[in-house]
């Protein structure tokens, strides 16, 4: 019993490793999301953090339309970086997660 204790200890400690390599490679996965028209363009990583976005000419001279861009790209482009780093995170957890009676629920 005690080393099943000691080899599950380890395999959690493994994974938790896992999950922070994950973590530092979702940094350099790129998620790109424009507007139907392609006037607004915006590159995140799947870590959520804002790469770059660019802005077509026509947009800055209507302040509002270009802030309605905005929020509706950037709110596909979180959504769809999340999805990403919810999938890969998932799978590495789900991966180490040693067999546990009644701890199924990662699964």
């Amino acid at each position: 019993m005690f080393g099943d204790l000691m080899g599950m200890m380890g395999k959690l400690k493994e994974t938790q490793q896992k999950i922070e390599e994950t973590k530092k490679r979702l940094d350099t996965v790129l998620v790109d999301e424009k507007s139907n028209d392609g006037l607004l363009q915006v590159t995140l990583t799947a870590n959520r953090k804002i790469k770059a976005i660019t802005i077509d000419e026509s947009l800055l001279e209507d302040k509002e339309q270009l802030e309605d861009y905005l929020i509706l790209v950037l709110n596909k482009a979180i959504e769809k970086a999340t999805n990403v780093n919810e999938t890969e995170l998932a799978a590495v957890a789900k991966d180490g997660m040693p067999n546990i009676p009644g701890m199924d629920m990662f699964k």
